[in-house]
């Protein structure tokens, strides 16, 4: 077990490294406290891709036209497509485990071109607060830059670079003695320490 934390309604969220320690200690608990407790074992996810420079005006037949690769049409399914600053046009698919290995493995033809993979990860943070794991929508919190950390909206910043600090670092920091991590940084940081740890966690809970 690596990690054990109590939730409302007074659910138990109980973490472990691998696969097969939860299977373990969810047995164990049915068979010991079956008339009691309910376990129930969260289901990963199912890993997505991102496909570069998709054609303009294209309707996706990957599977046909990818037959070599023996694609099943029902482990595809699309879910946006968005633009980069220069007009390109990137595809993010979710499939399979084996589909997403396959895809990985091997350039998809789609139309005429031959597009470059790779994982499409999405961490959640919010836009409002900079903190992870809920929407604006959602937030309780107060304004805080992603980029010094001060109670002001993004656009309001007035900062230079070298005064840049992370709210989620600085967070971290308050609650962890024992250890602590720059914070001199944004919030957007692609190295951000708080942001490779939601990396870290959202590869953990994909089924790749």
């Amino acid at each position: 077990m690596r990690a054990y934390k109590g939730l409302k309604d007074g659910k138990v969220l109980i973490e472990s490294d691998t696969k097969d320690d939860i299977e373990i200690l969810n047995s164990q608990i049915r068979d010991k406290c079956g008339d009691r407790l309910e376990t129930k074992v969260q289901k990963r996810r199912n890993p997505s891709l991102i496909i570069y420079n998709i054609p303009d005006e294209v309707t996706l037949h990957i599977c046909a036209q990818n037959s070599e690769l023996a694609l099943t049409k029902g482990n595809i399914s699309t879910k946006f497509i968005f633009k980069t600053k220069r007009n390109a046009r990137n595809l993010v698919i979710e499939l399979a485990p084996q589909t997403h290995r396959i895809m990985l493995q091997n350039k998809p033809k789609i139309r005429w071109m031959i597009c470059n993979t790779d994982d499409y990860i999405s961490v959640n943070r919010c836009f409002k607060c900079s903190q992870f794991n809920h929407h604006f929508s959602e937030c309780r919190s107060e304004e805080t830059c992603p980029l010094c950390a001060g109670k002001h909206k993004l656009k309001e910043c007035t900062a230079p670079r070298a005064e840049y600090k992370c709210i989620n670092c600085k967070t971290y920091n308050k609650y962890n003695q024992t250890r602590s991590i720059n914070v001199e940084h944004s919030s957007l940081h692609r190295k951000c320490p708080s942001m490779q740890a939601m990396i870290a966690k959202y590869k953990q809970n994909t089924d790749y």
